[in-house]
């Protein structure tokens, strides 16, 4: 071979080397994110699971890829939205906020990794044998929601202490997420020497007539249940207690947002700032089986002052001290 060619072989093959190197560039990992919910309604969380997810090395767009699927509150769209993105392919599929999307992403897949978000306990419902060994392709974060219904009912016994009876409504067709709930509100009722009156709503048509029978009890106060309907429904259930003149309370602090009362639960962009770090561990090599889920610890009281004033309502001020959030 002539000295001449050999150069401009060789000079090609330069040439090409860059662009065969950038070809084997491995493909950017992506984040499949099954909210059941809206993006609207879930900015906050977002926000709060983008920060986690940034601690730990990833920002969507630079080293990783964000797959969103929401159902819009229609929770039978989630099996299929699932299946969407285990049929993509992704490398972990998140599954904040929302038991039944986490159940249907665990349907969905025994080999994709899967962190969830929750405030169901993930050991009742059958997403993981243990907390400690939650075993298989699934762990995540657990909010306080359920388990703090006493203590939402003893907040608003200290806003309106003359109350009696509180009213309590509930979702009969959410099983024992619903009865665990009700059964909790009733032993700590009876040492408040408090009583209830459970009123039953599952659909959209039975919540006006459950807030009109509660109004006919004569209910001075009203403690919401914490599940999937009444999450869905925040602002309807908060329109109609302002409506009622009803004090209500709640888990989700957008119920406060909305026109309700109170709320009182656990920080729900803490525990999505938790899967956002779950999730970016992950994505670095560690697999779920050996990240057992964690439990997440912060708590935060939301007080609305306008509804409060529009319900002739002074709320105490020990109370209001111990508010981590007064909606003037």
């Amino acid at each position: 071979m002539k000295r001449r060619d050999f150069i401009a072989l060789l000079s090609g093959a330069l040439a090409a080397w860059p662009r065969a190197a950038r070809a084997q560039k491995p493909a950017m990992p992506v984040i499949g994110y099954l909210g059941s919910a809206t993006p609207d309604a879930w900015a906050s969380r977002l926000q709060a699971f983008r920060q986690g997810l940034s601690e730990a090395g990833f920002d969507d767009g630079r080293n990783v890829a964000i797959e969103y699927r929401w159902a819009e509150d229609k929770y039978d769209r989630l099996p299929a939205l699932a299946a969407e993105l285990v049929r993509r392919d992704v490398t972990v599929l998140v599954t904040p906020g929302s038991a039944p999307a986490a159940l249907a992403a665990k349907a969905a897949t025994t080999t994709i990794p899967i962190v969830f978000e929750t405030g169901a306990d993930p050991v009742a419902i059958g997403l993981v044998p243990s907390l400690n060994r939650p075993g298989g392709n699934v762990t995540g974060i657990t909010a306080l929601t359920f388990e703090l219904g006493p203590k939402r009912l003893e907040v608003l016994h200290e806003t309106i202490p003359a109350a009696n009876p509180i009213g309590v409504l509930v979702n009969p067709t959410a099983g024992d997420i619903a009865e665990r709930q009700t059964k909790d509100l009733q032993a700590a009722a009876g040492k408040l020497g408090l009583e209830l009156a459970i009123q039953h709503a599952s659909n959209d048509r039975e919540l006006d007539s459950a807030f009109s029978a509660l109004h006919d009890k004569h209910v001075g106060g009203l403690v919401v249940i914490a599940e999937v309907f009444a999450n869905s429904r925040i602002g309807e259930i908060a329109a109609l207690a302002l409506r009622y003149a009803m004090p209500a309370i709640f888990v989700n602090p957008q119920f406060a947002v909305a026109g309700g009362l109170m709320s009182y639960g656990g920080n729900i962009v803490e525990t999505h700032r938790l899967a956002g770090i779950y999730t970016g561990r992950i994505l670095k090599g560690e697999k779920p089986v050996d990240l057992p889920v964690i439990e997440g610890t912060k708590v935060e009281l939301v007080i609305n002052m306008k509804t409060a004033k529009a319900l002739g309502l002074t709320i105490p001020l020990p109370l209001l001290g111990r508010a981590d959030e007064v909606i003037e």
